[in-house]
């Protein structure tokens, strides 16, 4: 049995189920995520330092548990926030937070410059800008981000989704950030299979989050059939 691919709809579900129904809290599974990630980014990543670039909602949440992860297991780690930590809300606040009291380095990007800077002589650069939740034309911070992740030499890896890239439909954006890896949650995406994201998405990596197999059966995903 093949893993179903999910669209932008039932993704939704299937995290307000797992927190509503199965009372798993948000930041368990934000955690969850982070840590199969970082498994995956610690196999793939050639030496160098990482940085990785968070937004302002739960895919940026994710960043930061990676980065927390990533620098336990000694890798040297920068975090590129598009948004002031102390502006985040919910899990993505509490994991930026924890990430600030452990002293990682953050640079707040408040113009290209400040991203260009922080994007030089890196071997990784993980996309955690935006999710499955995001759709349209990429504006401000956020194009100006994915186009200078684009120039890099830098192994290029996407946490759930490609940011700029379409969930459903899989039409990327003008500028949409081109994994060579993209690290999805749960299951692949419905937007994965047309042939317009398949130069942006690259390797795909599926990555559970904790959720039962009881309510990963509700969506026909086959939990030991990752592929």
């Amino acid at each position: 049995m093949k893993r179903r691919a999910l669209t932008r709809a039932q993704v939704r579900e299937v995290d307000r189920i797992a927190t509503e129904q199965y009372a798993i809290p948000g930041i368990v599974l934000m955690e969850n995520a982070g840590i199969g990630a970082t498994a995956v980014i610690d196999a793939v990543a050639p030496s160098g330092k990482i940085v990785i670039v968070c937004g302002s909602g739960n895919n940026g949440g994710d960043g930061y548990v990676i980065a927390r992860h990533l620098e336990i297991l000694g890798h040297d780690v920068r975090i590129i926030a598009l948004t002031e930590p102390a502006n985040l809300k919910g899990d993505a606040k509490t994991n930026a937070t924890i990430a600030v009291k452990s002293g990682l380095e953050i640079v707040v990007a408040r113009d290209v410059e400040a991203i260009r800077n922080a994007l030089r002589n890196v071997g990784t650069i993980v996309d955690g800008m935006l999710g499955t939740g995001a759709a349209g034309p990429l504006r401000g911070l956020y194009l100006q981000a994915v186009d200078g992740c684009n120039a890099s030499d830098a192994l290029r890896v996407a946490l759930d989704i490609p940011t700029g890239l379409d969930c459903d439909s899989g039409e990327p954006s003008d500028s949409t950030f081109l994994a060579d890896h993209t690290i999805t949650f749960v299951a692949e995406k419905v937007g994965f299979a047309k042939e317009t994201a398949r130069s942006v998405i690259g390797q795909v990596h599926i990555v559970p989050i904790g959720v039962p197999n009881q309510l990963l059966s509700q969506f026909d995903i086959d939990p030991a059939n990752p592929s």
